[in-house]
């Protein structure tokens, strides 16, 4: 059986502050479901640990706030600024810290830049 040693993955989630907020369809989402959300999502593994998942774990996580309901940018840009790449001198990454995860540049006007872990 083939095994790899270390799998990085990359995951990217939108929510509508639209959607939650609009009067006639709104979801009733708030600032606290958000931020239990954003909790979930940093400690999504740590109490289901299995063999198939082994030591899987949220390493960082980037949220893009709007100023306005309707978005201040496009959520494609905004991803685009997110990059992963090896450090130099990294031949076959073993661990997180053998990348460099990061924002390259400047949250546009409107937009915030929050990271967590």
């Amino acid at each position: 059986k083939h095994v790899v040693p270390y799998g990085l993955y990359r995951a990217e989630g939108y929510v509508s502050a639209k959607l939650a907020n609009d009067e006639t369809k709104g979801t009733g989402f708030s600032e606290d479901d958000l931020k239990l959300f954003w909790d979930a999502l940093v400690n999504m593994f740590e109490h289901d640990h299995s063999a198939a998942r082994g030591k899987m774990a949220a390493q960082k996580l980037f949220i893009f706030k709007h100023k306005d309901e309707l978005g201040n940018a496009p959520s494609h840009k905004l991803f685009d600024m997110v990059t992963v790449e090896k450090k130099d001198g990294v031949v076959i990454p073993r661990k997180f810290g053998d990348y460099d995860v990061k924002v390259n540049g400047k949250a546009p006007e409107g937009v915030t830049l929050e990271e967590k872990l």
